[in-house]
């Protein structure tokens, strides 16, 4: 098998260990005021031989805070909790990025006060997503964003940027992915504007821009990645031409020195449920950025191994893997069995499904003195 995967590589303003990195997923266990607990502290820090963690999505403002149980930081509750995150993962010798978001079209009303979304313009998200009873609810139809809007958010997501540098975290990535706000401004079939937010691919992709310029003023470009999602459709969000938009994303990104770029891209025959029949992209993407590349989306060991050895990618995010096996890199590097995550404790409250799976070396352990 390739060791491509235990290679150390550059990174921004860091040399990471290893290439097998960590993918946000979001968990739902911060506290009523959104700010990571010590429980949060201690999952991420179990994982902290990852090459690099990059968080759940962290909302940037309250107006962009709508998932039950997800964080925030734009507060000093929030940076304080996300403080003692950075701390234990330091402790352990790992490296963590903060992903930061903002829901847009998603956040239903009763998150924010009964005010509407807000999103590029008025289309509502397809589908249904759980209240803060658990109940399915429909999306609502969103406020269409003004241009003073539109600039109040991208200071917040500077703001939320210093904040997470000021917390102890390495950098942030930018939630550019799966539907929400800065995903409904890249894709012609939530972006309608006539403006210089909308129409054409290089309007399409101001606002994202926009956003990466005013973070790296903020905490400088080594210290920040971008992750989208070409080909996602969760939502109903789609594009006409997903390889040219993209393309353009990926190019207007490449001189800005950034981190990595982070593309979510299922392999169309692979089990995952993002798969989808839009062909792939991500070949068209690896050619016009000049920069740290990074995949994920149903990548196994050895086809992430692959991916790397034949100049695919850099590097592999690997998320539902991380969730049971704390000890991921270990268990690649030794080719120890994998262990299966519980789906019913995906969001649920307390450690149970959290930090209670243990490393594989216990595992074995427990069972030889059986």
């Amino acid at each position: 098998m390739s060791d491509d995967l235990f290679k150390p590589i550059r990174l921004g303003d860091y040399t990471l260990p290893n290439r097998i990195f960590m993918a946000p997923m979001t968990r739902g266990r911060a506290d009523e005021q959104g700010a990571p607990t010590a429980m949060v502290a201690d999952y991420y820090a179990q994982r902290a031989s990852a090459g690099l963690i990059i968080t759940e999505a962290t909302a940037v403002n309250a107006r962009g805070d709508g998932w039950p149980g997800a964080p925030g930081i734009y507060t000093d509750h929030h940076q304080n909790g996300w403080g003692t995150v950075a701390e234990s993962v330091h402790a352990r010798g790992g490296r963590i990025f903060m992903q930061i978001w903002h829901m847009g079209r998603t956040v239903l009303p009763e998150h924010i006060d009964g005010r509407r979304p807000i999103a590029p313009s008025a289309i509502a998200a397809e589908g249904e997503i759980p209240n803060k009873a658990g109940v399915p609810t429909k999306f609502e139809i969103p406020q269409v964003m003004s241009l003073e809007q539109i600039s109040r958010e991208v200071s917040s997501f500077a703001d939320a940027a210093r904040r997470a540098v000021a917390a102890g975290m390495d950098g942030v990535e930018i939630h550019a992915a799966n539907n929400f706000l800065i995903d409904s401004f890249l894709r012609d079939g939530t972006n309608r504007r006539t403006d210089a937010y909308g129409g054409s691919v290089a309007n399409r992709c101001r606002f994202l821009l926009e956003i990466v310029d005013a973070v790296v003023a903020e905490i400088e470009a080594g210290r920040v990645g971008v992750r989208i999602s070409p080909t996602n459709a969760v939502f109903g969000i789609k594009d006409s031409d997903p390889e040219t938009l993209f393309s353009a994303v990926a190019r207007n990104l490449s001189p800005r020195g950034l981190a990595y770029l982070h593309v979510l891209e299922p392999a169309n025959d692979s089990n995952s449920p993002m798969a989808t029949s839009i062909p792939n992209v991500a070949g068209a993407l690896r050619s016009a950025y000049d920069g740290v590349f990074v995949l994920n989306g149903g990548l196994t060991r050895e086809t992430g191994a692959q991916a790397i050895a034949t100049g695919r990618t850099d590097a592999i995010a690997y998320g539902m893997m991380y969730i049971a096996n704390p000890d991921l890199v270990e268990r690649f590097r030794h080719d120890l069995p994998l262990a299966d995550a519980d789906p019913a404790s995906f969001y649920t409250p307390g450690r149970e499904g959290l930090t209670t799976y243990p490393p594989a070396l216990k595992v074995l352990a427990h069972a030889k003195s059986g």
